[in-house]
């Protein structure tokens, strides 16, 4: 096991052992051991009593985070020619279609987000080889495939987030940024705990939420009282 530096030693230090924060709490402190030179992503994982492998136990949903990412999201709008001026005006860093498709097929994905219509969707099929194991094939339920272009690229814009439940029943979400006050960091936390609630399965028996853990890039993690609901 690599040793811990210095700043590392100091920032577990902080943490008290056994010890359940709220989400308040682990927002504050996550900006106290946070010492890397750029600005670090603070990030949620949740696991869940869930079994992923079952269909009725599947988690997947969209948030809007109240305070944004603090990432510049790149976005896609894969639209037809009538729709382009909507989607430009929206703030999408790419619109078109056909051409895109091609550099997709070559291999591009440098985008964080694809947004789409309904009648686009059957040309999206043959790449799903590409696009589905990076998480940018578009699905109606979390908003990226719909009519109303200029509305989702906007949603994404101003942080609006898909999560879904991985294999080993762990929803993990990009929530902020270190630079954001404790207050904003909370707000974004609190807001994707209580999507989660509502989103919990009625095949779910037993503890729901069994734990929280809140960290930035480089940072140890905070526990967080998973007794939330």
């Amino acid at each position: 096991m690599a040793k811990l530096t210095r700043k590392q030693k100091e920032a577990v230090a902080k943490i008290e052992k056994g010890r359940l924060y709220s989400v308040d709490e682990a927002s504050v402190l996550i900006k106290e051991i946070t010492n890397a030179k750029f600005d670090a992503s603070v990030d949620l994982a949740v696991r869940l009593g869930v079994d992923p492998r079952k269909a009725n136990q599947m988690v997947r949903g969209v948030v809007s985070l109240p305070h944004g990412t603090g990432k510049d999201v790149k976005v896609l709008a894969l639209v037809t020619p009538d729709k382009e001026a909507e989607a430009k005006e929206a703030g999408a860093d790419y619109v078109g279609l056909d051409e895109y498709l091609d550099k997709i097929k070559g291999g591009w994905t440098d985008v964080d987000v694809i947004i789409t219509m309904p009648s686009v969707m059957g040309k999206l099929g043959p790449l799903g080889r590409v696009l589905g194991p990076r998480g940018l094939m578009p699905n109606p339920k979390t908003g990226t495939v719909t009519m109303d272009v200029a509305k989702a690229v906007g949603e994404v814009k101003a942080g609006k987030i898909d999560f879904k439940v991985d294999k080993t029943g762990i929803v993990h979400a990009a929530i902020g940024k270190a630079s954001f006050s404790a207050d904003k960091i909370a707000g974004n936390a609190q807001e994707l705990l209580t999507t989660l609630m509502k989103l919990k399965p009625t095949a779910s028996k037993g503890t729901y939420v069994k734990s929280i853990f809140m960290s930035s890039t480089m940072s140890p993690s905070v526990a967080i009282d998973p007794k939330i609901g």
